[in-house]
């Protein structure tokens, strides 16, 4: 059934899943899928009876084409049958199963995620999300001194952004702000970053984002972080929306400190999340709360959530065999057909600012657009409501970039032509009128 690439990769996942009468079923599902088209990417991003098979496997409400699928990607029905068969396993053995079996059953998740983002296991952690690893990975990073500087973009997440602004009541530091230009170019971009350490002799520490949840535009990571470790700068990486969306695995990026997102591009129940802190790095990071439960060379010292919700960690490895099943070549290729599907269609329309450039890696699944001389809160508010209500699609408003707020559109698996055409369709009526 699966092609050689991935069989094993799979199976493995499969086996970790328990064999209760759900699981059962969620594998039935995912034998549903028939077997990736060969040859060039085009038809991986575009074979029709692949990706309506994998559409088939979410049961998404008729009342509205979602197209704000970056808040956090649902469960596809098998996950969400193992979830419910989890959910009712912790339930029913109760502290039991927590106090007994829980902590096995959490390691071995631990070796199949460390496995699927190309990790050693003891680089990793569990979190509740990508923020909470974030937050410890900036509030915890000790190297910094007074009169350092921190810097960060305007592309980067809101609460990150608020983290590394704390650092200069926590640490003393100077907090530098800089913006990315539009419209963006892999040139341009570069040309930012190395302009931003240039003027900032004195930086210790970069926010960097892989994928940027305001406008989707992808950031070349590898050459970013080249640039600032050869001024001696780390950088702190929010891959929240990237893994799942992109296919890569982290020693790709050259990055040594990473907070990930699971319930977002890999489907997994909400509330799950990890940090990666490469080998030989941990000592850079302080323990979290001077936790004791852990020594303070494993990595899981620095991060203390607390209790788990149980059945959510336990379904992970559903879904990540369900992403390996359907392939993470195969998910980005579609989600960027998706993009480029809309975008080309909008681009042809007078006033439509689509805010992530064609060029190859700088774009996935996510892209934002604006309307030509409706840059305020307000407006884009109104817009966002008009093609709610008027349309029935549902989008939503970014802001905090340096050239006004911006209406996000995020595709899913199970987002259709047909779909995006309805959007197409109401962005001519609305520029139109």
């Amino acid at each position: 059934m699966f092609p050689a690439n991935r069989r094993g990769f799979v199976m493995g996942l499969m086996a970790a899943a328990s064999a209760t009468t759900a699981n059962a079923q969620a594998q039935a599902y995912a034998r549903k899928l028939p077997l990736l088209p060969a040859g060039s990417d085009a038809p991986l991003a575009t074979d029709h009876s692949y990706w309506a098979a994998v559409q088939s496997l979410y049961t998404v409400t008729p009342e509205t084409v979602n197209l704000e699928n970056g808040y956090w990607g649902i469960m596809a029905d098998p996950v969400r049958s193992e979830y419910q068969a989890k959910t009712d396993m912790v339930n029913r053995e109760n502290s039991y199963y927590a106090r007994s079996q829980f902590g096995k059953d959490a390691t071995e998740a631990r070796k199949l995620l460390a496995t699927a983002v190309g990790a050693a296991p003891e680089e990793i952690a569990f979190t509740r999300g990508a923020t909470e690893a974030l937050q410890l990975l900036i509030g915890g990073y000790n190297k910094l001194k007074a009169d350092d500087s921190v810097l960060y973009a305007d592309l980067d997440y809101d609460s990150m952004q608020y983290a590394m602004n704390w650092l200069k009541d926590r640490r003393g530091v100077n907090v530098v702000k800089f913006a990315i230009p539009e419209p963006a170019t892999r040139e341009a971009v570069l040309q930012t970053y190395q302009q931003a350490l240039t003027n900032n002799p004195k930086a210790k520490l970069l926010l960097l984002t892989h994928v940027s949840h305001r406008t989707g535009l992808v950031m070349p990571v590898a050459e970013i972080a080249a640039m600032a470790k050869a001024r001696g700068v780390d950088v702190v990486l929010d891959a929240a929306h990237s893994w799942g969306q992109i296919d890569f695995k982290v020693e790709q990026l050259g990055v040594d400190f990473v907070g990930f997102n699971l319930h977002k591009w890999i489907g997994a129940p909400v509330g799950l999340g990890f940090m990666y802190i490469a080998k030989g790095r941990l000592a850079d990071i302080d323990r979290a709360m001077a936790d004791e439960d852990w020594p303070s060379d494993d990595i899981r010292s620095r991060v203390h959530t607390g209790t788990y919700n149980f059945a959510a960690l336990l379904t992970l490895p559903r879904a990540l065999a369900l992403h390996a099943e359907i392939g993470p070549k195969a998910k980005a290729l579609r989600l960027r057909y998706l993009r480029d599907y809309w975008v080309s269609r909008a681009r042809e329309l007078k006033g439509v600012e689509i805010l992530t450039p064609d060029q190859p890696g700088m774009a996935a699944g996510i892209t934002s657009f604006r309307l030509a001389g409706k840059s305020t809160p307000d407006e884009s508010k109104a817009l966002v409501a008009q093609l709610r209500d008027n349309y029935g699609i549902f989008t939503v408003q970014r802001t905090g970039l340096a050239k006004g707020p911006c209406i996000r559109i995020s595709p899913a698996l199970y987002t259709t032509e047909a779909q995006l055409d309805r959007f197409t369709a109401a962005l001519k009526a609305i520029t139109a009128s």
